[in-house]
């Protein structure tokens, strides 16, 4: 088998990369740190080449205005014509769960499109939905910065291991599509205002956490099952606490 990962230099690529070698799975690292661009489609179609599966796990790093939009528009179509002129049986991507319902977001509304496309190509597909990662979770207690305090509101949320995502990944590329879309959390629910309280706890960090139910996360209002995988879904096995005092003793 021979699996053409897309955004192998990211998190989860790089982690997707290794698991599959690990595996004794043939593995094309596709990015534009390799000399493969999506966008533009630079070194596109070598990367497919001969694949059985392509794993998109492509991002932009921009999340505000129209940038997301394009970039997602680009890359998608550019990977599924890639995937058909080659013949893929599965083209596997990483999106996140609750996207259908944070539209308002400029990011979110670009990775709805993202899905839009896969499902309209009418190609054998699996789509992971992922809660928001451990490693990321910093970045959102930031985005709560108000003066000297955060501001967050309660809203449920079951973050994940970035290993763990990239683990099912792995398993799903090995397996036939689904023409689905399935979801994958971690095995705690915390309000985003009380897992801020307990990173903020460990890094000693005095800044203090207001609980806001107006607060916004990546732009859009918050109920508080927004970002709670449906029922059903697989449960990830890493604890965040666990995972936490592992990083900071890394």
């Amino acid at each position: 088998m021979k699996i053409a990962v897309m955004g192998a230099s990211g998190l989860i690529g790089t982690k997707v990369v290794e698991k599959l070698r690990h595996a004794g799975i043939e593995v094309v690292a596709a990015s534009p740190t390799f000399g493969v661009n999506s966008v533009t489609g630079e070194g596109l179609r070598a990367a497919v080449a001969g694949a059985d599966v392509v794993i998109d796990v492509t991002n932009t790093t921009s999340f505000g205005d129209n940038s997301a939009l394009e970039f997602f528009k680009a890359s998608t179509r550019n990977l599924l014509a890639a995937s058909a002129d080659a013949g893929i049986g599965h083209y596997l991507a990483l999106s996140v769960v609750g996207t259908p319902r944070l539209v308002e977001s400029d990011y979110f509304r670009a990775k709805m499109v993202q899905e839009n496309l896969i499902r309209a190509a009418r190609r054998p597909y699996t789509i992971l939905h992922s809660t928001q990662f451990f490693e990321f979770i910093s970045g959102v207690i930031d985005m709560g910065a108000d003066g000297d305090d955060l501001r967050l509101p309660s809203a449920s949320v079951r973050p994940i291991a970035a290993d763990n995502v990239a683990e099912m990944l792995a398993e799903l590329a090995m397996e036939t599509a689904k023409n689905d879309t399935i979801e994958i959390g971690g095995p705690e629910q915390f309000g985003l205002d009380e897992i801020a309280r307990v990173q903020l706890a460990a890094n000693e960090d005095t800044r203090q956490v207001i609980r806001d139910s107006r607060a916004r996360y990546y732009g859009v209002e918050l109920n508080d099952d927004t970002l709670l995988p449906l029922k059903g879904s697989h449960v990830a096995s890493r604890r965040y606490v666990d995972w936490l005092y592992h990083s900071m003793a890394g």
